[in-house]
């Protein structure tokens, strides 16, 4: 028997031993034949087991790799507009920002890649992803320090045994383009050895103009390889390797007034056409899956992430008041960043009873080493205007700077968790993390627990109520500030919690799932600095870490088919989000926040050769300053899309046409008053898929 078997029949039995009997079980393999690409039934990402989405007490998203064909994706930030718990902030500098249930995700905490922890300080090659999960809410158990919202697991394609050969092309009305070629196959008779190859080449041209007429533009490339060996019938190991070369002119988003109305054209870009990044991002790893018996398997994994990235920035200020044709400073540098991520677990995962319970079991560890240093030379400040004659770019290299910043740490955790079942009806969800960051004077210590019940009133629903914690270590592990009454206090990591209620249910012989959830997530332990009013001889301030965030709302989605040619992904989220117990921001709610967002996308299948794709997404007013002085408009963008689908020469091809923003709608993305993000007018897209 093979691996993949093997972890079939593992599978099986885990399901029929929790809440399902062997009458739901047959049932479930019959209607497995019918075609279903919206709707995915297990996220590994969520409990690093095999366990059903029914079987977590948490709300998870999967967005499959066939929604991310059809929008003809090219950025994450495409990918994750299909849930609306996430929402756009600053996509300055050619990298995309976050906020999941309303917090910030972090670039070093907040996604992941196949589980391990992935510095995501660029735009994330989608074409390697098979599916993007977004786990919701605090999920530092199993991952370590992490922030309230949740986290983004981003989960590649695996080599296959079948030979596959896909290759395709697409361009859109700017002229950009983009390339790809995907190739899997076993390298030996016997399918022991299996590899895949994924390349890309990516042109564009985007539609905001530097003011000297010049486009802005990037040129991307991507080559992936991973390479899986059956050991034996009971053990893989898979090795595999990403680079990604990323070099693009720069935009720091455009300047607003305190109307939110964009000051100036919409296409003007504030930074010089001189100004760019460069990046070059290797991953490499191995990971090693062994069954020990039928009831237990270990699975292991180590990567190493390097990113190298140069930035050359004309860096313009925006004054206040600025109105157009005001001058403005431009502060220009040359800087080169080195992130090095060295991540690796270990995992024992099985099953088995004490008495009349059932357990799927887990225990494991993992660690992050991580670096980072800076390099930086400042050129003169300058003055510019509109209209005026764009300055030259200025003669400086990072490379005459012989002094590095650097910052070095690296934790480990120690983790637990299970999920006993008592009856076909009722489970029960425990675990609980130790986490240990070692940092030159910045040392923390941390344990979250985590805690789930779920009922089943039927083999496809549940009930469940789950709290789980999370925490993020402070930048020091003292507070710094000669000035302040509380100079020297020891400071502990922030933390968060979130008390969540939810249903999932699947409908039309477990086709479509619906799913609900009520959540409640504080954030405690942010520092808050006070001026004190009478001065006590050098100190000026008092800093408490009693700060805190709080917000509460409510999730609705569903997921897969409606009927036999009716196929759809929605949700909705109402979020109640405020600053509370912080004398500048109490009472305020966070940028980028709105009260209501929802997104929907749907396929319906004429015949089994055409197909259409409509879709409509919704961000509610949004503040973008951390006042809340300045309100940026509700929107609602609608795209379509079609699919020709045919055979030619043994050749499957699909002809897709796209079209984004249908109306033209006019609307501000995510960012603040000095880097926000205008929307694009009406975008055609145009590609051709070829299957071999």
């Amino acid at each position: 028997m093979k691996l993949n078997s093997l972890y079939i029949a593992l599978l099986a039995s885990i399901t029929t031993n929790t809440y399902a009997n062997t009458t739901d079980l047959e049932r479930i393999e019959v209607k497995g034949s019918y075609f279903n690409d919206y709707k995915v039934d297990n996220a590994n990402g969520a409990m690093r087991t095999s366990a059903s989405l029914l079987e977590t007490a948490q709300s998870v998203t999967v967005i499959t790799d066939t929604i991310i064909s059809e929008q003809l994706a090219t950025t994450l930030g495409e990918v994750l507009t299909n849930d609306a718990s996430l929402t756009a902030g600053s996509q300055q500098r050619n990298r995309e920002v976050f906020n999941l249930r309303g917090f910030e995700l972090s670039s070093s905490t907040g996604y992941l890649r196949d589980g391990h922890q992935h510095w995501s300080h660029y735009q994330q090659p989608i074409e390697i992803l098979q599916q993007v999960e977004v786990i919701k809410g605090p999920s530092s158990i199993l991952y370590g320090q992490s922030g309230p919202g949740g986290l983004v697991n981003m989960v590649t394609k695996k080599p296959t045994a079948q030979t596959l050969f896909n290759a395709s092309a697409d361009v859109d009305q700017h002229g950009s383009t983009r390339f790809m070629v995907d190739a899997a196959g076993a390298l030996t008779e016997s399918e022991d050895l299996r590899a895949r190859g994924i390349l890309v080449k990516q042109d564009v041209d985007y539609w905001r103009e530097y003011q000297n007429g010049e486009n802005r533009e990037r040129d991307r490339f991507l080559g992936a390889l991973v390479v899986d060996y059956d050991i034996s019938d009971n053990a893989l190991v898979r090795v595999h390797y990403d680079r990604t070369d990323d070099e693009a002119g720069l935009d720091t988003g455009a300047w607003i007034d305190d109307n939110a109305n964009v000051i100036g054209d919409d296409k003007t870009i504030r930074d010089m056409s001189w100004a760019f990044t460069d990046i070059t991002v290797e991953n490499r790893g191995v990971d090693l899956e062994v069954f020990l018996t039928d009831n237990w398997q270990v699975k292991l994994g180590y990567n190493e992430q390097t990113f190298e990235r140069q930035r050359f920035e004309s860096a313009p200020r925006m004054p206040g008041g600025f109105a157009e044709g005001d001058s403005y400073e431009s502060r220009p540098y040359d800087r080169f960043d080195d992130w090095q991520f060295k991540t690796a677990f270990i995992d024992f995962i099985g099953e088995f009873k004490t008495g009349s319970l059932q357990h799927q079991f887990l225990i494991g560890a993992n660690s992050l080493d991580y670096y980072y240093g800076q390099r930086r030379t400042s050129a003169d400040y300058f003055d510019f205007s509109a209209g005026q004659a764009e300055p030259s770019r200025p003669s400086v290299s990072y490379k005459t700077d012989d002094t590095v910043s650097e910052t070095e740490y690296d934790y480990y955790g120690i983790y637990v968790q299970d999920l006993i079942s008592f009856s076909p009806e009722w489970q029960l969800s425990l675990g609980g993390r130790y986490d240990k960051q070692n940092s030159t004077g910045n040392d923390n210590e941390s344990f979250v627990p985590k805690v789930g019940v779920l009922y089943h009133p039927n083999a496809s629903a549940t009930i469940y109520a789950s709290y789980s914690e999370g925490f993020e270590p402070q930048g020091s592990e003292t507070l710094i500030d000669e000035t302040d009454v509380n100079n020297g206090m020891k400071l502990d990591a922030v933390t968060s919690k979130q008390r969540e209620i939810g249903i999932k249910w699947q409908l039309f012989d477990d086709r479509l799932m619906l799913t609900s959830a009520i959540f409640d997530i504080s954030k405690e332990g942010t520092l808050v600095s006070e001026q004190l009013e009478t001065p006590i001889g050098s100190f000026t301030s008092e800093t408490n870490q009693v700060g805190e965030q709080r917000h509460k709302g409510v999730e609705v989605s569903a997921q897969g088919a409606a009927t036999d040619r009716l196929f759809v992904m929605a949700s909705t989220m109402y979020l109640d989000a405020n600053f509370e117990r912080d004398e500048v921001l109490e009472g305020k709610r966070p940028t980028d926040a709105p009260k209501w967002s929802a997104s929907l996308w749907t396929r319906y299948e004429l015949n089994d050769a055409i197909a259409l794709n409509a879709g409509a997404f919704y961000e509610g007013e949004r503040f973008a300053d951390s006042a809340n002085t300045i309100t940026k408009d509700a929107y609602t963008r609608v795209d379509v899309g079609a699919t020709y689908k045919f055979n030619l020469s043994n050749t499957d091809i699909n002809l897709r046409l796209n079209i984004e923003n249908l109306f033209d709608k006019s609307y501000l993305g995510g960012g603040g008053t000095s880097n926000v993000t205008v929307g694009e007018g009406t975008n055609l897209r145009l590609a051709a898929q070829f299957s071999f």
